[in-house]
This record gives structure tokens, C-alpha cells and sequence, in this order.
């Protein structure tokens, strides 16, 4: 595999911890650099164990992964997206919410925006590819990319004035992203 392929995968595997980074700068408009080291640091830690992941299991679990992990990022992106909208059309009254970079949902975001991470470490291990340095590099992009969504949606957050209606699209980012997964695994065809 070359450099080039690999930074291609790597990118396309980024993609959704972006748009999730997004998703979370619009939401919260204003972002401590501890907010984005933490989001960033963990999508690319994610990013970089999947595949680590995926490639030790190789064939054992092959089956039982490539059927079920597309419903499980689903179900992972559709729970905080339909959350995040309720609260973005909830009551303004009491406007104390969670930080997205934290706690329970950082988790469901990581391995929501990582399981097809796996699924490439599950292709390496049968290509007999080693899985180290193609890990670190998919990872260090997931990180760079995270950081770069992050701060892009801050500034369309507060940049806009279309207020909660930011909040509602980055909802819809992540409840599209959810669906994009079915698409993508044949589950309407």
C-alpha cells in the first residue's frame, strides 16, 4: 500500500469525526483549547486503535462485524443527533448543556465516528498488510481534521445569525450521517 493510498483511506476515514467536529463547534460556539485537544485526542486515539482492532480479530470475527457495525454506528449517531436536536428545540430557559467533549457522549461519538476503522483493520490483516504505521497515520488525520471541524464550525456558529438554527443543522449533520451508514451498507436496497 502506498503513502498516497493510505492518506486516502486515512481522509475518508476522517470524515465523519469532521463532520461531527463540526457538528460540535456550531453547537457550542465558543471552544476552550482543553474542548478541542480532548475531542480531537480521542477520535484520533479511536481512530488509531480501530483499525489495531479490527486487524488482530482478522478473521475470527469477520462475519459478526461486517454485519452488525454499521447498525451500531447508526444507532450511536442517530441517539446524540436526535438528543442534540431536542435540546437545540428545547426550552432556552434552562440553557446548562452537556459539553459534547465529555463524559458518556465523547465515547458514543469516538466509536461511532471510528467503526469503519475496524473494518480497514480487518482488510489489512487479510491483505497481510502490518497495521502500525497505516493506525498511526489514520489517526493522526482523524486528530488534525477533528481539530480543523472543530474549530471551522465555532466560527459558523457565531459567525451566522442563525442562532439555535446552527444547533438544529448540526443536528440533522449527524442524524444524515446516521442514515449515510445504512445507504452505504446496502440496508435500503
Amino acid at each position: 500500500m502506498s503513502l498516497l493510498e493510505l492518506l486516502a483511506i486515512a481522509v475518508a476515514l476522517a470524515m465523519d469525526a469532521f463532520a461531527v467536529a463540526l457538528a460540535t463547534g456550531v453547537r457550542l460556539r465558543v471552544v476552550t483549547s482543553r474542548q478541542s485537544f480532548r475531542l480531537s485526542w480521542h477520535f484520533g486515539l479511536f481512530q488509531a486503535m480501530m483499525p489495531v482492532v479490527g486487524w488482530y480479530l482478522g478473521l475470527t470475527v469477520r462475519h459478526f462485524v461486517d454485519r452488525y457495525a454499521h447498525f451500531i454506528a447508526f444507532g450511536l449517531l442517530a441517539a446524540i443527533g436526535l438528543k442534540m436536536l431536542h435540546e437545540a428545540l428545547g426550552d432556552d430557559e434552562n440553557d446548562e448543556r452537556k459539553d459534547p467533549t465529555r463524559g458518556v457522549s465523547l465515547v458514543a461519538l469516538s466509536v461511532a465516528t471510528s467503526i469503519d476503522a475496524l473494518a480497514v483493520g480487518l482488510s489489512l490483516s487479510l491483505l497481510n498488510v502490518p497495521v502500525f504505521f497505516p493506525a498511526f497515520v489514520i489517526g493522526l488525520t482523524a486528530f488534525l481534521l477533528t481539530a480543523v471541524g472543530l474549530r471551522l464550525g465555532t466560527t459558523l456558529g457565531n459567525v451566522t445569525s442563525l442562532g439555535g438554527r446552527c444547533e438544529v443543522l448540526g443536528a440533522v449533520v449527524l442524524l444524515g450521517l446516521a442514515v449515510k451508514v445504512l445507504v452505504d451498507h446496502g440496508v435500503f436496497s
